[in-house]
């Protein structure tokens, strides 16, 4: 989940306005925490761990999403087969797991093939 639908669960699940989470944050004012609410910013290392002990969660579960975006190992390519996936109903992903799983399999058969034919 995004970081701002994140922020937003938890603001609304706690009562907060943004102008309470300000309170909360430093160098954060209520235009800021808007912006960080509405998803057109984002919070520093700092902020991200006042926001985290304000709404009492780990900092780790704020950034989840963000982590998983941001990550160096997968290709542009591997962010957009995600996107796509969470974006499907739990039955289509497991409808399409069960096809990718079936063409890695056809895949690994097919190089296991092409190994034993050069030998």
């Amino acid at each position: 989940m995004p970081l701002d639908t994140t922020l937003q669960l938890l603001a609304r699940a706690r009562g907060l306005s943004a102008a309470d989470i300000a309170t909360a944050i430093p160098r954060a004012g209520v235009a800021t925490v808007s912006a960080w609410l509405r998803g057109e910013k984002m919070p520093g290392k700092e902020q991200l761990d006042a926001l985290a002990r304000a709404f009492g969660v780990p900092a780790g579960a704020l950034l989840a999403e963000l982590a998983s975006t941001l990550d160096p190992a997968r290709t542009q390519g591997e962010h957009d087969l995600l996107s796509a996936y969470r974006a499907l109903t739990t039955r289509q992903q497991g409808a399409l797991l069960e096809v990718a799983r079936s063409m890695a399999g056809a895949a690994s058969a097919n190089t296991a093939k092409r190994r034993r034919g050069s030998k």
